[in-house]
């Protein structure tokens, strides 16, 4: 039987621009037989990664980098293996260094979890935060959460 699922606000996949869908792991499962708690921190880094590092995208500029500075997950439902699942993540604030991101994990029409991570850009070599150019910000408007 599985845990009551807890009440949901109004998370709908499709108010997350950038999605990716992946399996449950056999691996990814704790002695309770559910998705382990710190594995969903892996999920949400898989499609922060994916979103800033991936093609031509832009939102990776040469001599910089993104740093994780802050990451709160709120645990909604149980995950189960065999199954899948889908990311959605979106941009909901942009500061002067930094980018917040909203992230989703959702298992059909359930969200299993959400998160709040706000990464900072640095410089490669001084590694001191670096200010987010207009051309960054241009590049990020097509991945700004849709709520």
């Amino acid at each position: 039987m599985n845990a009551p699922i807890r009440p949901q606000s109004s998370f709908k996949l499709e108010d997350y621009p950038f999605r990716l869908a992946d399996n449950v792991r056999y691996g990814d499962l704790d002695p309770n037989k559910h998705v382990n708690n710190g594995v969903y921190s892996t999920y949400f880094e898989t499609a922060r990664v994916t979103l800033l590092r991936s093609g031509d995208r832009g939102l990776m500029p040469k001599g910089l980098s993104w740093m994780l500075v802050h990451l709160a997950i709120d645990f909604r439902a149980e995950m189960h293996w065999p199954g899948s699942f889908e990311l959605g993540i979106g941009v909901s604030k942009l500061g002067r260094t930094s980018a917040t991101f909203a992230q989703v994990v959702f298992a059909g029409d359930v969200c299993t979890a959400s998160a709040e991570a706000v990464t900072v850009l640095v410089d490669a070599t001084t590694r001191k935060p670096t200010p987010l150019t207009p051309e960054i910000i241009e590049r990020f408007q097509p991945w700004m959460l849709r709520a």
